[in-house]
């Protein structure tokens, strides 16, 4: 039986990377999978998913889905998941119960004020299995939340989405996130 799954997880817990992993994996076992993005999400390239690690793969837009014949696929991995709308994951949702083919989601949960995307907001309402990829903070507790940096300091104000990597953004636990902490020398 075909399942949604959302795997999510901070900043640089290697969601990308295991996303292409389990593409690798379906591979090996003669498997066919489709590799999705939002097409917001332009960093690495149009049509390019890419981890911090190097790791990379082709990939078709969410805002294509639709549009397309997913006869033959034995999974569909969607990657930056946050930033679908509710229409698409409503469509993710149709593709496992209605075409019986599983989807997997990788993304954020909350974005740097700790509010809900709208994808990772409806993945989580409809999703049948929700996991956790973790990373630390800093401190060495589990880092939760994603905080932006500007100057060198958490910025609490700004656009929801602002796309960015490390040079932008630092995982940290809730304790730090709160207290605006990026390390053990700042207030």
């Amino acid at each position: 039986m075909a399942k949604l799954y959302f795997r999510y997880g901070a900043m640089g817990s290697s969601k990308t990377a295991n996303a292409i992993m389990v593409q690798y994996n379906y591979g090996e076992r003669h498997q066919k999978v489709l590799m999705v993005k939002p097409q917001l999400e332009n960093r690495d390239g149009a049509r390019i998913i890419r981890s911090r690690s190097g790791l990379e793969t082709e990939c078709v837009f969410a805002e294509e889905l639709e549009t397309m014949d997913l006869t033959g696929y034995d999974c569909v991995i969607v990657d930056e998941a946050q930033f679908l709308t509710k229409a698409q994951v409503e469509y993710l949702v149709h593709i496992v119960d209605d075409l019986g083919i599983p989807v997997i989601a990788y993304g954020l949960r909350a974005d740097f004020k700790g509010n809900f995307f709208e994808g990772s907001q409806w993945l989580m309402a409809w999703a049948d299995t929700i996991e956790e990829v973790k990373t630390i903070c800093w401190c060495g507790k589990k880092a939760t939340c994603n905080a932006r940096v500007i100057d060198g300091k958490v910025a609490r104000e700004g656009e929801q989405i602002v796309l960015g990597g490390d040079e932008s953004y630092v995982s940290l636990c809730r304790k730090h996130w709160m207290r605006g902490q990026l390390g053990p020398k700042t207030n």
